[in-house]
């Protein structure tokens, strides 16, 4: 095994146990089915990308080993970092703690769970399409050399498909876990997407040549016809 297998096996363990621990600990008991559904379609989603950069781009997978606030090179990155980050962790401890403390007045159907998980993974194929077009797709804003602009494939549509991708996970989230009340954090994991992807915008409009001109080409952000 190579060291950038032992490290992705390693860090996907760590992940498993991570979010097990948020999802399932909040609620209570091991009942809780929909955080088990949330849990299987995530990790399956995260392996088969994992085992796909291992194949056709190392590069990029080594690129997205490296994540956190604390690999943000822009201070302001890295104070939106944090706010993302705890409201990701929020999004997935509130549901739990629903579910445990009953505090929705209606039930999730679960009709509505399984089309939350559904949409998680069309999240997670969004993901992949890009890791597929963008090998620069890094966890961090920072631009390398020689590091072109991407316009085909998901980029053709919108300026940011990978931001695109995890607003979907904090949409369909909620749903998938069973919980009304997860679309509070779930709202301001929103907002801190938003505020890294204009932050971003601005970063790369300066330091990636060709980035405005295709700015002008591609008109939406994040979402066709929105924004």
């Amino acid at each position: 095994m190579t060291d950038l297998a032992r490290r992705t096996v390693l860090g996907f363990l760590r992940l498993t146990a991570y979010m097990t621990l948020l999802v399932i600990g909040p609620a209570g008991s091991l009942h809780y089915w929909p955080g088990w559904l949330f849990l299987a379609a995530t990790l399956a989603a995260t392996a088969a990308i994992s085992v796909w950069l291992l194949a056709h781009d190392r590069a990029l997978l080594e690129r997205r080993l490296t994540v956190g606030p604390a690999a943000e090179p822009d201070p302001a990155q890295r104070r939106i970092q944090i706010v993302a980050g705890l409201c990701g962790i929020a999004l997935m401890v509130v549901p739990g703690l629903d579910y445990r403390f009953h505090w929705s007045d209606m039930p999730m159907p679960g009709e509505l769970v399984i089309v939350g998980n559904l949409g998680v993974l069309a999240g997670y194929a969004l993901c992949f399409l890009v890791f597929r077009e963008n090998s620069y797709a890094a966890g961090t804003v920072a631009v390398e050399d020689s590091q072109p602009v991407v316009s085909t494939g998901p980029y053709a549509v919108v300026r940011h498909p990978m931001y695109a991708s995890a607003g979907a996970l904090a949409v369909f989230g909620p749903l998938a876990l069973g919980s009304w009340w997860g679309f509070v954090p779930a709202a301001a994991l929103i907002a801190a997407i938003a505020a890294r992807l204009l932050a971003e915008e601005r970063y790369l409009a300066t330091h990636l040549p060709g980035y405005p001109a295709y700015q002008a080409e591609v008109r939406w952000r994040l979402v066709p016809g929105v924004w």
